[in-house]
Formats: C-alpha cells, structure tokens, sequence
C-alpha cells in the first residue's frame, strides 16, 4: 500500500516583538511590474495624519497567493460568523505620495 504524499511543512518563527501584532484600519497598495507595496497605517480620530505602521513588499505571484488567501479565510469566516458588512465606499481621504495612485 502506498504512502499519501506528505505536504511540505514551514516552520515559523515568531518573534515577541511581532506577536502582538500592529492594529491598521488603512492600507495602501501600489505596484510596479516587478512587486507589490502594501503600507498598513493607524489613522485615529484627532489625528492629522495616518502613520503607516507597517510595509509588506510581494512579488506578482506572491500578491496572486495573498489574494486568494484572504478571499478563502474570508468566505470560511463569513460561513461560521455571518457576512462582513462592507458599505462599499471607500471612506478615507486620498492619499497621494508621488507614486502610482493606490487603492485602499
């Protein structure tokens, strides 16, 4: 009788200082033909400016894996604990750093 194929396995470090995590309620994506930047920033109520808190920088395909991710945890989540409501507007002011325009 044959053996299934075993799944490659990662282990992953986690560091203290990364378990916690970084609270964001805003992100901005822009790319370029070779990668993709997504700045996660913090912006509070009396606040005069989103400090962003976190950048991720993907390849294309690493960006097409992120997507599809997401997308699967979200409908799981949406199974067990009801839809995510989502007005649909995007309700943050334009942010523009000199670059390509972003998407939040």
């Amino acid at each position: 009788m044959e053996k299934p194929p075993k799944k490659n396995k990662i282990n992953l470090e986690l560091k203290e200082d990364v378990a916690d995590g970084v609270y964001t309620n805003i992100f901005l994506i822009t790319h370029s033909n070779a990668e993709f930047v997504l700045d996660f920033a913090s912006l509070l109520p009396g606040m005069p400016k989103a400090r962003v808190k976190s950048r991720v920088v993907l390849s294309p395909q690493a960006a097409k894996r992120l997507l599809n991710a997401l997308n699967d945890n979200i409908v799981k989540f949406e199974t067990a604990h009801g839809m995510i409501k989502d007005s649909g507007k995007n309700t943050f002011p334009p942010i523009n750093f000199g670059g390509p325009p972003t998407q939040a």
